[in-house]
């Protein structure tokens, strides 16, 4: 599992409009490329956004389903970027209006190839969090 955390300098209400806008991924999220559609429904349970993830010229179209929201507070998707990632990623916030720590708590689903896969993925997962949350911090602080 993969655990990351940052203080940005905006408050919870923003910090979890942005997380929670599928729309804002391609920005601030390593490896998002492109929003493809969002559910009608966004961002209840069970509901997708479809996207394009890679690097570069490499790119995979894929979906992220919400498990579980609690506005201002959480939100769970199961996460996919095949051929290599399925997993829940979990967006904490906690903070007030001035400031505020977001979370990212990444698990990988259970795999063929178990556990020999996450000693590969999970720090490498872990890289890219550290900078998605770096990227996440420039984007809400200065808009």
């Amino acid at each position: 599992m993969s655990f990351n955390s940052r203080q940005l300098n905006v408050g919870v209400d923003r910090a979890f409009a942005t997380i929670s806008d599928p729309t804002t991924y391609p920005h601030w999220l390593v490896g998002a490329q492109a929003i493809r559609d969002v559910d009608d429904d966004w961002p209840q349970p069970g509901s997708r956004f479809r996207h394009l993830v890679g690097v570069g010229l490499l790119q995979f179209p894929d979906n992220s389903e919400v498990l579980e929201i609690e506005p201002g507070y959480r939100l769970r998707l199961k996460v996919k970027a095949r051929p290599l990632i399925t997993a829940v990623a979990t967006f904490t916030v906690v903070g007030d209006e001035h400031r505020c720590v977001v979370s990212i708590e990444e698990e990988p689903t259970p795999r063929t190839l178990g556990t020999v896969v996450r000693v590969v993925m999970d720090p490498t997962v872990h890289v890219r969090n550290h900078r998605s949350l770096a990227r996440l911090a420039a984007f809400v602080e200065s808009t």
